[in-house]
């Protein structure tokens, strides 16, 4: 099975807040000066074709009042409904209003069945054991709801980086030790300490969106990650609109294509193809454990160097 653990979808990119028109994007290719960066298609009808050879697809919500942004999680759950063997909804929670964020899990569970929580320090301005924050966790962990957690920079310029630091969850998972916590983009640029937290914490998991996109970057990261023994805690995620899953694949079995001709370790293929096939629905508690899925040695041949 092969489980896309991060996307996107909005109708117009002033849903991602005040600053969408001066935000730095994600790069998906070399830059042309020329002209200025334009958000890319997260329409639905894009997300259903650029899903490519994924069988499940988490589809986040976002919504922060430090940012005066909201993707409604009205809109994952109709898009949801309509695809449900393929989708998997996440609700976008703020914890600043503690009460009306409670309010919003227990609508999102009850009568939008989202399955997941998706929340951002950095772009909702709260440190993540403000005592607010933490009552998410500790209804989310009551709840057995998975919480995706965008620890890293964040691409808005009012974000705060100082709340983004993978290492302000490790309260967050010493006081709820049963909730699965997803640290996206690996913790990005924070690798090093994510790869310690996922270390320490059984529950606590990374994805790897954003971070395909630079080949360099990536290699490291998942070195870390390997000799940090904790490659089998990364979860496959694409970050779409920003690429998409096809290409994602295509680069994680590339990777070992940068250190071609030098005495750098590779990243062993089964470990790569781990993060490809990994059940993430069985292990966030999401699904009971899926049959193995038919690998095309042929292909993985073609890409392992």
């Amino acid at each position: 099975m092969i489980v896309d653990c991060h996307t996107y979808i909005w109708t117009n990119p002033s849903q991602l807040g005040r600053d969408s028109r001066t935000s730095v994007l994600p790069q998906t290719s070399v830059a042309d000066e020329s002209r200025p960066p334009t958000w890319p298609d997260a329409s639905i009808e894009h997300h259903r074709y650029a899903a490519g050879p994924v069988d499940k697809s988490f589809v986040l919500g976002f919504k922060s009042r430090y940012l005066d942004a909201e993707i409604p999680n009205s809109l994952i759950a109709e898009y949801v409904r309509q695809h449900p063997d393929k989708l998997v909804g996440f609700a976008g929670v703020d914890p600043v209003s503690v009460a009306d964020a409670l309010r919003e899990i227990a609508h999102a569970r009850e009568e939008l069945g989202l399955r997941g929580i998706a929340v951002s320090p950095a772009a909702q301005d709260f440190h993540p054991t403000d005592t607010r924050a933490m009552r998410i966790f500790e209804e989310a962990a009551r709840l057995r709801l998975p919480v995706l957690v965008h620890s890293g920079a964040h691409f808005s310029p009012s974000g705060r980086m100082a709340f983004a630091r993978p290492h302000l969850l490790d309260d967050v998972a010493r006081e709820f030790p049963s909730l699965k916590l997803i640290v996206a983009h690996l913790g990005s640029p924070w690798i090093d300490e994510c790869v310690a937290l996922l270390g320490k914490h059984a529950n606590v998991f990374a994805d790897i969106s954003g971070l395909l996109q630079r080949p360099w970057s990536t290699y490291n990261a998942l070195v870390a990650a390997f000799e940090g023994g904790v490659i089998n805690k990364l979860l496959f995620a694409s970050d779409f609109p920003f690429t998409s899953a096809a290409a994602c694949i295509e680069r994680l079995y590339s990777i070992n294509r940068v250190t071609l001709g030098t005495s750098l370790p590779s990243i062993p293929r089964q470990h790569l193809r781990g993060i490809v096939e990994r059940d993430s629905l069985a292990l966030l508690g999401l699904a009971p454990p899926a049959p193995p899925r038919p690998v095309d040695d042929d292909f993985l041949d073609d890409h392992d160097t």
